[in-house]
């Protein structure tokens, strides 16, 4: 459960950097994903009338559609780019939160994203949110009313994995809402390792958009996801720092 809806896959992608929107289409429907996400500001989902639309695409009545603020770099042009985007979609209220703090690494700015988080919630979206990997700041948002904390792994199309699983681990057990790893994950392990971890979904775009192939690639994360989330209701074995455990039995063996 995402605030009111209900998704099957765990996988979440997005829909820029692509060659063009027919492989778009094609690497979102092998990865198996229902929520994608859009940049308003960046992606024709029909404000620019004569040109090609996403939305022709990918039909909003097939995938569910996360319009978010990338390119924002304050609360201000956050929120009025979201209710542009629930215009533009007949009153969609389920967006995703991304206010950025610097150029160069694009790490959030966490102060700006709690202003913004405010007024939205209370605006009446239903908001995930982008936000640094701080247990603190996650809760903080949590309380506010955001329906799922999207920690980073890294930065922003970076591909540099999850570089602080300690902190996942402690913003996943504090969190009673969807922790979804957002940003940094640049291959199928990478993202079976979030799974792992326990959090409950992933969200990547230049992982599958810059691969030499996305279409095989998006289907690399879809089993990836799967794998990941697997194992940790498996249950992971205890690790033995320093100290083998044979594999075979001890006793009983031919003298």
């Amino acid at each position: 459960m995402v605030g009111s809806r209900e998704f099957n896959s765990r996988l979440l992608v997005g829909t820029g950097k692509y060659k063009d929107f027919k492989e778009t289409k094609e690497a979102i429907t092998e990865s198996g994903a229902e929520i994608v996400t859009v940049a308003i500001r960046r992606t024709n989902i029909g404000q620019n009338v004569g040109e090609p639309s996403l939305i022709d695409f990918v039909p909003p009545s097939d995938f569910t559609y996360l319009p978010n603020t990338a390119g924002c770099f304050n609360a201000e042009d956050s929120i009025r780019t979201l209710r542009l985007a629930r215009e533009l979609l007949d009153g969609h209220n389920l967006v995703k939160l991304e206010v950025l703090g610097d150029k160069e690494t694009l790490y959030p700015n966490v102060i700006e994203t709690i202003e913004a988080a405010k007024v939205l919630v209370n605006d009446g979206f239903e908001v995930m949110v982008y936000t640094s990997d701080d247990p603190i700041v996650a809760k903080m948002l949590e309380d506010i009313g955001c329906v799922a904390i999207m920690p980073l792994a890294s930065l922003i199309g970076s591909g540099m994995g999850i570089l602080n699983p300690w902190n996942l681990e402690i913003i996943i057990k504090n969190s009673s809402v969807p922790v979804i790893v957002d940003a940094g994950v640049g291959t199928a392990s990478d993202a079976s390792i979030a799974m792992e971890l326990g959090c409950d979904g992933v969200l990547m775009n230049t992982a599958i958009a810059e691969a030499k192939n996305p279409i095989m690639m998006a289907g690399a994360m879809r089993k990836a996801i799967d794998a990941g989330r697997e194992a940790y209701l498996a249950g992971r074995m205890d690790k033995k720092l320093y100290q083998a455990d044979p594999s075979s039995p001890t006793s009983g063996l031919i003298k």
